[in-house]
């Protein structure tokens, strides 16, 4: 009942979070703003996120987990109460980075907390929970957006109540606090030495994470699309993560990662191909093109950080994970820049052809490292555990694991 509070509360959190993520450009749509002041809105949220992923550390070195926890979440609700003033893109922006911040740091110091608390034998089981979870709370909030009123501040409202709720059982959890974390170095030329294929699938999942996931809505609601189509086009994108790890990594834990990491890559850029053939087309088909694109997209993130740690010393770890966490990061805050400059000249269909070009020469550079280098062995590899791009890395990529405690990083 513990553990379960912590990924109850971070499903409540999903739920506030996907019904904002899919209110902001369809009410942005209504008001007649011009769509860049949307990907400029996803490019603010990105640099939050960004410096989250940097800052969460001290954050929790200072005040605990527990109080960490709370005051990122209310961060979240003092973003959503300012989207719910009125549709000022400006403090929009400044609303989502700060969203951005704080929901980084929520799924940093959640996992933290769950590492910390569950036994080596049950932790890939429970991460796998929490993961579905937080997953199938996105999905709810996004479908809510056919059931609001999208010219008053239902939305932010109904936003800070999840999010509030959310607080509770963190509040009253039993759950024992984890010892303070040491800080974790970024050091990309040694992930970079240890698994190219790792570090280059983090860059290619953050954009395409941010790019599918951030643009979709703002795209659709440009193209005409209603407001109920847009619900239904983003509750369901979560579908195909659920659907397509499970089997990809299942696979991968039995043959050389990099073969389905080319799989998984060119099951995006096939989808992104039919995407930009449909577009505009018949909603029944986009809903099904966008989940395999969707679920493609994702399942890159969970194969190539399995691929990085099989390749990994167990003194490497904590170093090779928060680069990678940094990769991750880096690209979802400079591919939603590109896309927003782009879509200026070229329309909000800009991000059908990045996501094209990122899956594209990710597949291609998976290729020539399958050419160039031996595979790890089936039987020396770790075991695969779903993950998704919506939430950063486990907290190990952030914080120095139990057994690392008491020294210092290198």
């Amino acid at each position: 009942m513990a553990i379960a509070s912590v990924i109850l509360s971070m499903a409540l959190v999903a739920v506030g979070n996907g019904l904002m993520f899919a209110y902001i450009p369809v009410r942005l749509g209504a008001e007649r703003f011009d769509p860049t002041w949307a990907g400029l809105i996803i490019t603010g949220l990105s640099a939050g996120g960004l410096a989250g992923c940097i800052l969460t550390g001290p954050l929790v070195r200072r005040v605990g987990h527990a109080r960490a926890f709370m005051v990122l979440s209310a961060l979240i609700v003092l973003s959503n109460a300012a989207v719910g003033a009125g549709t000022i893109p400006l403090l929009w922006i400044a609303a989502r980075a700060l969203y951005g911040f704080a929901i980084c740091g929520l799924f940093i110091v959640a996992q933290s907390w769950l590492n910390d608390a569950v036994a080596n034998a049950i932790r890939g089981r429970v991460m796998a929970v929490f993961y579905v979870s937080y997953v199938a709370g996105l999905g709810v909030g996004y479908a809510a957006l056919a059931a609001v009123d999208i010219g008053t501040a239902q939305a932010p409202l109904i936003g800070i109540a999840f999010t509030a709720l959310s607080i509770l059982p963190v509040g009253l959890t039993r759950l024992a606090q984890p010892p303070p974390p040491q800080a974790a170095s970024v050091a990309l030329g040694l992930a970079w030495r240890i698994s190219p294929v790792g570090v280059a699938g983090m860059l290619a999942v953050g954009g395409l994470s941010m790019a599918i996931s951030g643009f979709a809505p703002i795209h659709a609601t440009a193209k005409g699309y209603s407001q109920a189509d847009v619900a239904l086009l983003l509750s369901a994108m979560p579908v195909g993560t659920l659907i397509l790890q499970i089997p990809l990594g299942w696979i991968s834990d039995r043959t050389d990662r990099r073969y389905v990491l080319i799989a998984a890559s060119a099951l995006a850029l096939a989808a992104g191909l039919f995407a930009l053939g449909f577009d505009g087309g018949a909603l029944a088909a986009l809903v099904v093109i966008y989940i395999v694109w969707d679920g493609a997209s994702e399942s890159i993130y969970s194969l190539a950080s399995a691929h990085a740690a099989d390749r990994a010393s167990k003194d490497d770890m904590v170093a090779l994970s928060s680069s990678l966490l940094f990769a991750w990061s880096l690209a979802g805050f400079i591919v939603p820049g590109i896309v927003t400059g782009l879509s200026v000249v070229y329309g909000t269909q800009t991000f059908i052809y990045v996501a094209i070009v990122i899956a594209a020469a990710f597949c291609l550079f998976v290729l020539w490292r399958v050419t160039t280098t031996r595979a790890v062995p089936a039987t020396e590899t770790g075991n695969f555990a779903p993950m998704s791009a919506q939430a950063p890395l486990p907290v190990e990529l952030a914080f120095a694991p139990e057994e690392q405690r008491g020294r210092s990083d290198d």
